[in-house]
């Protein structure tokens, strides 16, 4: 380990518990982790397990319901330990006494519930909020107000729920939230609180219900029980439905830093032992769960504010997955622990590599959110890109094969790579070819933004990990028909990928696709015509427009990001605003119909016409699979496998995720 990262294994203490290392896992929805009686279930128990195995110092669990009657959710969907409690208390103490004998606590995540930022899948149509609200989600659906009943109902079950995770073996609670818009947020907010009974007006009456939970569970479980909040010092809404961006100036109307000073003052006082904080709101989704767009660390300034005032222990997460920042955000004050919550998906293990002095050999979380909360808020299933066996510990570990075989990858993307990597775990002999000089296939132009550099890092990753495993790499290396026979593989992964592709614009020489401009193949010029609005197209647009280009950006669909975007909201909304706040001229329903010396000709769904003034256009108009060379021998070979884009281009999600599953059954 070195020397400067010894601080991060320093033991410390919330409350009277004394937790060996500063790392925490932050918590995540337990999206497809729990059974219909509310108790978590064998694949929980293995995801939780991972984690203090990979040693992480605290563990805290995603939302854990106290009731499901007032804002009844599909079940199984989150555990609640009110519906079950003997169960839960059983199931419960398997885990935290596994997760006790690797030295971790684990807290478990109240929660009063969604209220307006309810999931329709999960809650329905209905809704329940402080006051008759819009919904977040749904535009035709106005919010129940809660009765006084109804909160005193929640205080009860709040202090129920955690006399059973003590029970069960759990170290402390969290509260979840007053933060990004939950309920007990929305109570929280003038924005959203229009009450005038004692749980409205006054900032003090806004928090009577974040206080009397508090309470509650103090009493019942004792004053040294500790208990964390979850908590937001600003929401950066700036209407309903509506985020304000980084830099960008707005008028707050959620709680800006004045009253979230004031209200965290409040709550320590009131009793809470810590402050799990960080920013944002539903409204302003990309600040709760960060993009790739949001930069690493995005929490420390206002987390900072927080340590300056508070006695208590602060905790912050917020893409601090690398040690050197982790460390000086503990030194200057920001912070005293660390919270990794996506990046603990994608290696359980980052504590221990750290420890051990293997930085590198952290597999990186790329902040796509295609396999977290993307998929929890489309499947409400929790899992990870480039980790396919997260949340499926147990189901999907890697096994030795009783018969070692010689296998032939083809291509050294993401799907050629983790299939590389899983064949050479399991014990086959592997070769990899890629034409090209490096790994990583359409990670490298694609990494190229500042804001995808961790797409460079989970290339040089494979590259690390495939040549620990003697994977026989091949760099710079051309596979024919005649290379596949000589080779003699008992099995053959065509991974061949995809190529973008291109036409022509008119007689212009300066049409490029957006990989060669990436690459420094060739050059945009100071303005550009950017044909085509999907993820390559912003993101390429983007990363131009913050090099002072003039960048023009066409799409012949009525809006961006319609085929192929990204499942978050977060990512796609981030995006979709950027664009928008950027100086990027958007032009959408049109088409780049013919080229001069002086620039391109646009036509609009009207037919109307029009010359922009560009030194290039660039193509992003999405890619072709490259599997001729599968089709030609397939059917002459015993045993053949076509992954990735040469398949179907998607993302890097279901190329990793379908050579995992492949390759583990070979």
């Amino acid at each position: 380990m070195k020397e400067s990262h010894k601080v991060l294994f320093e033991p410390f203490k919330i409350g009277q518990l004394e937790l060996k290392n500063r790392f925490v896992m932050a918590p995540m929805g337990p999206g497809g982790l729990c059974n219909a009686d509310g108790t978590f279930n064998e694949r929980g128990v293995e995801y939780y397990v991972e984690r203090a195995k990979g040693g992480t110092g605290l563990l805290m669990t995603g939302v854990t319901m106290v009731e499901n009657e007032i804002e009844k959710c599909a079940l199984p969907s989150m555990p609640c330990p009110t519906l079950n409690p003997y169960h839960f208390i059983k199931t419960g103490k398997m885990m935290t006494e596994r997760i006790h004998a690797y030295g971790a606590k684990i807290f478990l995540q109240l929660s009063a519930g969604f209220g307006r930022v309810s999931i329709p899948s999960i809650v329905g149509k209905t809704a329940v909020a402080p006051s008759p609200i819009p919904h977040r989600w749904l535009p035709d659906v106005t919010c129940r107000e809660l009765t006084v009943e109804e909160i005193h109902t929640y205080v009860r079950k709040f202090a129920e729920s955690a006399a059973v995770a003590k029970k069960a073996g759990f170290d402390g609670i969290e509260i979840h939230a007053v933060h990004e818009g939950y309920l007990l947020d929305q109570f929280a907010i003038s924005f959203f609180n229009q009450r005038t009974d004692e749980y409205g007006g006054s900032l003090r009456n806004r928090l009577r219900f974040a206080i009397e939970v508090l309470q509650a569970i103090k009493a019942e479980c004792g004053q040294d029980y500790p208990v964390s909040l979850r908590y937001s010092i600003k929401s950066f809404i700036k209407d309903w439905r509506q985020g304000g961006l980084p830099g960008e100036d707005f008028i707050e109307q959620g709680r800006d830093i004045e009253e979230g000073i004031e209200a965290a003052l409040m709550l320590e006082e009131a009793g809470y032992d810590a402050f799990n904080g960080d920013v944002g709101s539903y409204d302003s989704w990309y600040w709760a769960h960060p993009p790739m767009y949001q930069a690493k660390g995005l929490y420390l300034p206002y987390n900072k504010i927080l340590k300056s005032i508070l006695k208590v222990p602060v905790i912050t997460a917020g893409r601090l997955d690398d040690p050197d920042l982790a460390v000086e955000a503990i030194l200057q004050g920001s912070t005293d622990m660390i919270a990794l919550g996506r990046p603990l998906l994608a290696d359980a293990e980052i504590p221990n590599k750290i420890k051990a002095g293997q930085v590198e050999r952290i597999r990186p979380c790329l902040s796509c959110q295609e396999g977290c909360m993307g998929r929890l808020q489309t499947f409400a299933a929790i899992s990870c890109a480039v980790n396919p066996a997260c949340g499926r510990e147990k189901d999907y570990a890697i096994t030795k094969t009783d018969h070692p075989k010689r296998v032939l990858v083809i291509g050294g993307g993401p799907a050629g790579c983790e299939a590389a990597r899983v064949a050479a775990l399991r014990g086959h002999q592997v070769t990899l070819h890629e034409k090209s000089g490096r790994l990583g296939g359409n990670l490298i132009p694609g990494g190229v933004p500042d804001f995808k550099d961790d797409d460079h890092l989970l290339a040089d990753w494979y590259n690390l990990e495939l040549k620990e495993l003697k994977v026989d790499l091949l760099l710079s290396s051309e596979v024919t028909k005649e290379t596949i026979i000589n080779s003699a593989a008992d099995a053959v992964i065509f991974a061949t990928g995809s190529a973008p592709k291109q036409f022509p614009i008119g007689s212009s020489g300066k049409v490029y696709t957006a990989e060669e401009v990436l690459l420094g193949k060739k050059e945009a010029g100071d303005s550009t015509i950017i044909i085509g609005g999907g993820l390559v197209g912003c993101e390429t647009a983007l990363w131009l427009v913050d090099q002072g280009k003039k960048v023009t950006l066409v799409e012949m669909q009525d809006d961006i990001l319609t085929i192929g975007g990204p499942l978050c909201h977060a990512n796609e909304d981030m995006l979709r605003d950027l664009v928008a706040f950027k100086d990027i001229d958007l032009l959408t329903n049109t088409v780049v119909t013919g080229a001069d010396s002086h620039g391109f000709v646009l036509k609009n769904k009207a037919g109307e016409e029009k010359l922009v003034k560009a030194d290039s256009a660039i193509l992003a108009v999405g890619y072709s699979p490259q599997k001729k060379l599968f089709e030609e021998i397939s059917n002459e070979l015993p045993e053949t496998y076509l992954l990735g884009d040469a398949k179907q281009v998607s993302n890097i999600m279901y190329a990793v995720w379908d050579a995992y599953e492949v390759a583990k059954n070979i």
